[in-house]
């Protein structure tokens, strides 16, 4: 059919067949631009979600609470986080007030930044005090008071879902429990020491280097811890 064009062409665009998917990926990409994600300048909601945890160490008369305070971003879509926003420590015991503060304000300013906040896990747990550090309940050595700070973030975090927990294969749990039936029926030395006593593992078992759990034992001339599974045998 043909048109007669009785005016100057002033401009023309080719129009194209639409492909299929072009529109769904469109749609996504909308979607993906709705996605609230945590950074420096979300506005602190009037209430936020806490977690509180209880550290007592030799080191003090009175314990430590942290409580962790979680914002909830897309909430009640298929993109719902829960992020930790900001951190507060309180203790009766005031000879660390000042460095407590200051820890926690960093921390906080970490957490409202965003992204991967993880590596406060490592960086907390990497702190050694000169003087020595202690063993938690259940035989756990802890390098220092930092230290087990750290290990509170990361139980937090692994309970938010930001860090994926490490499960023991139950071949291996199995081998494990082998070996520890194994080493409790041959082993009959009296508990002595008190980080013995308030463990959980067999007397006679030595610190795990990759967990910091009392936790190592020998058998069949391989050291295999029975908390983390690391075996010197590989």
């Amino acid at each position: 059919m043909t048109h007669k064009i009785s005016q100057s062409i002033t401009g023309y665009e080719v129009v194209k067949d639409e492909v299929p998917g072009e529109a769904s990926t469109a749609v996504e990409e909308v979607k993906k631009s709705n996605i609230i994600q945590m950074h420096e300048s979300l506005k602190r909601p009037e209430m936020l979600l806490g977690s509180t945890y209880k550290i007592k160490t030799p080191l003090s008369e009175h314990s430590l609470y942290i409580t962790i305070n979680d914002l909830m971003l897309n909430e009640g879509t298929d993109h719902e986080q829960r992020r930790p926003f900001e951190v507060f420590i309180n203790s009766k015991n005031m000879d660390h007030f000042q460095w407590i503060v200051a820890l926690t304000r960093i921390m906080s300013a970490v957490f409202r930044k965003g992204g991967d906040i993880t590596f406060l896990v490592e960086e907390l747990r990497s702190v050694f005090d000169p003087s020595g550090g202690y063993f938690k309940k259940g035989g756990k050595f802890m390098p220092s008071l930092v230290a087990e700070i750290g290990d509170v973030v990361e139980s937090h975090l692994k309970m938010i879902g930001m860090i994926k927990t490490e499960e023991i294969s139950e071949h291996q749990q199995k081998i494990m429990n082998e070996k520890r039936a194994q080493f409790e029926a041959k082993s009959q030395v009296e508990k002595t020491s008190t980080v013995a006593e308030s463990s959980e593992f067999p007397a006679g078992s030595t610190l795990c280097g990759k967990c910091n759990v009392v936790a190592m034992i020998k058998m069949d001339g391989c050291m295999t811890c029975l908390n983390c599974g690391d075996s010197k045998c590989g």
